[in-house]
């Protein structure tokens, strides 16, 4: 949906942000630019308990649904962090590789960012903690007033990091 409006490059990008897991699903979309983000849309989204390739299904479903309702022009993911939890980081794995292929599906490109740049794009500094970020995006970003998982805070925070790129 690039419309122009009066933004520095003249062009208005609408960010999927995704953060990717197999229990949560946070999923926001952004528009504007990095300077004046605006919210369109997020959620969490907990796939239904299961066999994991009914859980993935729901994921990539929930991507592909906001893809066609919302139109977005790049998909924003953070890159995997691996922790100490081996089972996590593979279900998170799995969940990103749901959402990459919905991205895929629909030609949508993805641009994936560490989750220091996530950091560095919201606060400014890379190594903020996640109270730092949720401090920092109503600071940022105008959101309807509701109760937000940290998913869906994340996926607004890596669909502003996607608007802080320039492509």
């Amino acid at each position: 949906m690039n419309a122009t409006l009066g933004t520095r490059n003249n062009v208005v990008r609408r960010i999927l942000g995704v953060d990717p897991g197999f229990d949560r699903l946070g999923l926001a979309v952004i528009e504007g630019d990095a300077s004046k983000p605006t919210h369109i849309w997020s959620d969490c989204v907990s796939p239904a308990k299961g066999e994991a390739a009914d859980r993935l299904a729901a994921v990539s479903k929930a991507v592909s649904d906001a893809i066609l309702k919302h139109q977005p022009d790049a998909l924003a993911i953070e890159t995997l962090f691996f922790s100490t939890n081996k089972k996590t980081a593979l279900g998170v794995a799995e969940a990103r590789g749901a959402v990459l292929a919905a991205a895929g599906t629909h030609k949508l490109p993805v641009m994936e960012f560490s989750p220091g740049q996530v950091k560095l794009a919201v606060t400014g500094y890379g190594s903020a903690d996640k109270k730092a970020i949720a401090g920092m995006i109503p600071r940022l970003i105008v959101l309807p007033k509701k109760k937000r998982k940290d998913d869906e805070l994340d996926a607004i925070a890596v669909a502003i990091a996607g608007l802080s790129t320039r492509g």
